[in-house]
C-alpha cells in the first residue's frame, strides 16, 4: 500500500494520527479540591501496587504523602544509578575505541606527511584554478577502510562521532558525510556543498572547489590535512561518491584531502560499489574495530560483573538479555537499552529500590540505619516480609534495622567477592573462546549451583582420576565446567600467567590470595619441564603414580573450591529484591510487547486509564465506557466466532441502560416560554452507526475479523482471554 502523495489534500482516509478516548465521567461526590488530588497522585510514573495497598487506612493523605516522596527518591536513585552505569559504559566503549583512534591519528598523520614530501605548495599556488602536479601518483587519496563488523549501523553512530571528536583533537579539519547526502537525490553538487558547510561560514549556491581552496589558504587552516567521514559506505550511492572522489583526486596535493570511510560486511565492498577508475584515485589503508562479542564482554564485566552501581539483575533477565543481544544481530545499542529498561522498571516497581544507591554511599551503614529508621512502619514491615527474608535463620523481627544493614552490607562484600572470583573463571575461559555473559548467566542460576553444590565432594576424585581415564570432566557440562577442564590443559607458560592475573582478581580476599601465590612459588622443579603444546597425559600419569599432584590439578582444585564456597547466586541472599530485578515479563513485554494483547486488556478495563468514577471495575459491563470498550467487553462471552446479531443486541442494550430516560417519551410544557432544551434520543440509525464504528475499531486494532461473505452473520475471534 503506497503512501498517499505530499500535496494530497487531507481527508479522515489518510490523516491517520494518534489519538486517545475520552468521555464525560459522571458527577462524584468527592469534592472538587479531593477529586483534583486524587487525579495528581494518581498519575505515578511508575507502578506500585503494594504501597497503593497500605493507603486503605483513615491516614490517607499522610499515605499519600509518604507514596510521593518515596516515588521521589525511587526517581533520583535511578537517575544517580543510571547516570554512574551510563558513564562506565561510555568509559568502556572509549577505551576499546581508543586503540582504533590512535591507528586511524597515526595513518592520518604518515599519510600527510607523504603527501608534503612530493611537494609543498605556496598559498598562491593552492588558489590557482589548475592542479599543480599531474603524475597519476600524485592524484591518489589517502582513504581508510574502518570495518565495523556491525550489522545495525546503529553501534558505529557513537564509534565515528567519537572518532570525529578524537581527530579534531589533534589539529585535522572534520567533516562528516551521510548516506543520505551522498544520493542520486543530491547529486555531487549537494553532497559538495554539504561538505563545504561543515568547514566554511559562508557557503554560496555554486559550490565550487576554488570556494575550499581560498578557506585553505587561510593562516589558521592551513598545513591541517582535511578528514572526510563517511560513516556508512555500503548504503551511498557509488555514482555519487566516485565523481566526488574524481574532483578531490585532483587537488589533493594542494588541499589535503583524506577519506575515513565505514563497512560493515567485507573489504571488498568498495569494490563491488565504486568503479575501478575510481578505485585508482584511492589508497587504501584497512583497519578494522573490535568485534560486537569483545565489546559485549567488556561491558557486561564493567556493568554486570564489577560492583558499578550496586544494582544487578536475575538469572531469568540475564539469559533474556542475552537472547535479546542476538536476535538483534549483536546490537550493543539494543543490549544497553534494554538494560536500561530493566534498571528503571526496578527502580519504579521496587518500594525499597531507593536503598540501592547506598551502594555508592562511603558510610553505607550509616546511611541505610538512617533510611530505614525514617521509614513508615508499614514499608518497614514490608522489608522483613520479604520473600528472601522468610526464611532467613537471622531474621529477627524484634531488631528489622540491624537486620537490614546487615543484609545490604553482605550484599556489598558478595558483590566484591563474586566478581573476583567469575573473573578468574573468565581468565581461564578465554584461552578457550567462552564468552563472559555465558559464564555469568550460569554463575547466577539458581538451579545450576544448588546441583553443583550437591557434587562437588566429589570433584576432587574426579580431576584426580580423570586424566588416568582419558576423559575431560567437562563434556557435556556448562561453562564453569567447561573451565575447569579447560585449566587442566592450559601449557605451563600460560598458566603462570593465568595466576599472576588470579593475584591481581583476588586481592583483598587474603586466604585465597595466599593459596594462589603458593601455587606460584611451587613452579620450580618438575612441573616448569613439561612441554607447552601438549596435554602431558605421560607426565600427569607418573606424577599422579609418584604420588605428587600436577600443578594444573591443584589450580583446578582452587578454583574449584573457591567457587563452590563464594559464588553464590545472589537469589540466595536475604535482601537482594532490593537490588536485583527479577520480573522478565515486565522487561519482555515492554521490549517484544504483544499489541493485540495489550489493546484488549486496555479495553477491558478503562477505567485504569481514564480514572473515572462512573466506569466501576467488575464483571458487569458499564454504559458509560467508550463503545469500543463495550464491545470488547461483551465479545468476551462468546468462543471462536460472534453472531452479529446478538453482539448488537446486547450493545443496544448495555448503551441504553446507562441513559433510562431516554426510554420515556418526554412532553414540553407549553406554558413555559423558555425551557431548556432536551437532548435528542438517539434513534436505531445512530445506534447502529455507533456498532459499526466500535466494531470496526476493533478490526483495525487486530481483536476481531469481520464477516466473510460464506458467512455474513458471523465475526471471528482473535484475542482470546482476559
Amino acid at each position: 500500500m503506497s503512501a498517499p502523495p505530499c500535496d494530497a489534500p487531507l481527508t479522515a482516509a489518510n490523516n491517520i494520527q494518534p489519538f486517545v478516548v475520552l468521555h464525560k465521567a459522571a458527577v462524584s461526590s468527592v469534592p472538587s479540591s479531593q477529586s483534583r488530588r486524587q487525579v495528581q497522585t494518581s498519575q505515578p510514573s511508575s507502578p506500585n501496587p503494594k504501597p497503593a495497598k497500605r493507603c486503605d487506612d483513615p491516614a490517607g493523605e499522610e499515605c499519600e504523602d509518604d507514596g510521593e516522596l518515596y516515588e521521589q527518591l525511587r526517581i533520583e536513585a535511578f537517575h544517580r544509578t543510571w547516570s554512574r552505569i551510563q558513564a562506565t559504559i561510555d568509559k568502556v566503549l572509549r577505551d576499546i575505541n581508543l586503540k582504533l583512534f590512535d591507528q586511524v591519528l597515526q595513518w592520518v598523520k604518515e599519510s600527510f606527511s607523504s603527501v608534503r614530501s612530493i611537494t609543498r605548495p605556496h598559498h598562491m599556488e593552492v588558489q590557482q584554478p589548475y592542479p599543480l602536479l599531474t603524475d597519476a601518483i600524485c592524484t591518489r587519496i589517502p582513504t581508510a577502510f574502518v570495518l565495523t563488523k556491525n550489522v545495525e549501523f546503529v553501534d558505529d553512530i557513537t564509534t565515528f562521532r567519537d572518532l570525529a571528536g578524537h581527530l579534531e583533537s589533534n589539529g585535522c579539519h572534520i567533516a562528516k558525510l551521510s548516506a543520505a547526502e551522498l544520493s542520486p537525490k543530491h547529486g555531487v553538487g549537494g553532497c559538495f556543498r554539504s561538505l563545504l558547510r561543515q568547514l566554511l561560514h559562508d557557503v554560496s549556491d555554486v559550490a565550487d572547489v576554488s570556494a575550499l581552496a581560498s578557506w585553505y589558504c587561510e593562516a589558521e587552516n592551513f598545513d591541517q590535512p582535511i578528514i572526510v567521514i563517511i560513516d556508512d559506505l555500503e548504503q551511498c550511492s557509488g555514482d555519487v561518491l566516485g565523481e566526488l572522489v574524481m574532483m578531490l583526486s585532483e587537488w589533493v596535493i594542494k588541499i589535503p584531502v583524506f577519506f575515513v570511510m565505514g563497512i560493515a560486511t567485507t573489504l571488498d565492498a568498495p569494490k563491488k560499489l565504486l568503479s575501478s577508475e575510481a578505485l585508482q584515485r584511492l589508497e587504501l589503508c584497512k583497519l578494522t574495530l573490535g568485534s560486537p562479542s569483545d565489546r559485549l564482554n567488556a561491558l557486561v564485566e564493567a556493568v554486570l560483573v564489577k560492583p558499578c552501581a550496586g544494582f544487578c539483575i536475575s538469572h531469568e533477565v540475564a539469559m533474556f538479555l542475552r537472547n535479546y543481544f542476538f536476535r538483534h544481530d549483536g546490537t550493543i545499542t539494543s543490549f544497553i537499552s534494554a538494560l536500561k529498561l530493566a534498571c528503571s522498571k526496578h527502580f519504579s516497581m521496587e518500594p525499597l529500590s531507593f536503598l540501592c544507591i547506598g551502594m555508592l554511599e562511603a558510610d553505607c551503614e550509616e546511611f541505610w540505619r538512617d533510611k530505614f529508621e525514617a521509614l513508615p512502619q508499614a514499608i518497614q514491615k514490608y522489608a522483613s516480609g520479604l520473600p528472601s527474608c522468610t526464611n532467613s535463620s537471622a531474621k529477627n523481627s524484634n531488631n528489622s534495622s540491624k537486620n537490614m544493614v546487615e543484609g545490604l552490607s553482605r550484599l556489598l562484600k558478595w558483590q566484591k567477592e563474586w566478581s573476583s572470583v567469575l573473573l578468574c573463571l573468565y581468565e581461564v575461559g578465554r584461552y578457550d573462546k567462552v564468552q563472559l555473559l555465558d559464564i555469568f548467566c550460569e554463575a547466577i542460576n539458581p538451579d545450576v549451583q544448588s546441583e553443583d553444590a550437591s557434587n562437588s565432594c566429589m570433584f576432587i576424585s574426579k580431576v584426580t582420576h580423570g586424566n588416568l581415564l582419558g576423559v575431560k570432566s567437562g563434556s557435556g557440562k556448562g561453562f564453569i565446567a567447561q573451565v575447569m577442564d579447560t585449566i587442566r590443559y592450559l601449557p605451563m607458560e600460560i598458566l603462570l600467567h593465568v595466576l599472576e592475573v588470579w593475584s591481581i582478581h583476588l586481592k583483598g580476599m587474603g586466604e585465597i590470595n595466599d593459596k594462589v601465590k603458593e601455587l606460584l612459588s611451587t613452579t620450580t622443579g618438575a612441573d616448569s619441564g613439561r612441554a607447552t603444546k601438549e596435554k602431558w597425559s605421560r607426565t600427569s600419569t607418573n606424577s599422579i603414580g609418584n604420588g605428587t599432584v600436577p600443578l594444573n590439578e591443584k589450580a583446578a582444585a582452587l578454583l574449584q573450591d573457591v567457587t563452590r564456597k563464594i559464588l553464590v547466586p545472589v537469589e540466595f541472599l536475604p535482601f537482594h529484591e532490593i537490588i536485583c530485578f527479577k520480573n522478565v515479563g515486565v522487561l519482555q513485554s515492554a521490549l517484544i510487547g504483544n499489541p493485540r494483547r495489550m489493546v484488549q486488556l486496555d479495553l477491558l478495563e478503562p477505567q485504569t486509564h481514564l480514572k473515572c468514577s462512573c466506569c466501576r471495575s467488575g464483571t458487569a459491563v458499564s454504559g458509560s465506557m467508550h463503545d469500543t470498550s463495550i464491545m470488547c467487553s461483551l465479545a468476551q462471552e462468546y468462543g471462536d466466532v460472534i453472531n452479529l446479531h446478538d453482539w448488537y443486541i446486547a450493545f443496544e442494550g448495555t448503551i441504553k441502560s446507562a441513559n433510562p430516560k431516554a426510554k420515556r417519551k418526554v412532553y414540553s410544557s407549553p406554558s413555559k416560554k423558555k425551557s431548556k432544551p432536551t437532548p435528542p434520543v438517539e434513534g436505531e440509525a445512530m445506534v447502529q452507526a455507533r456498532f459499526c464504528r466500535a466494531a470496526t475499531e476493533m478490526q483495525i486494532s487486530g481483536l476481531v475479523r469481520m464477516p466473510s461473505k460464506r458467512r455474513p452473520d458471523l465475526a471471528q475471534r482473535i484475542t482470546f482471554g482476559p
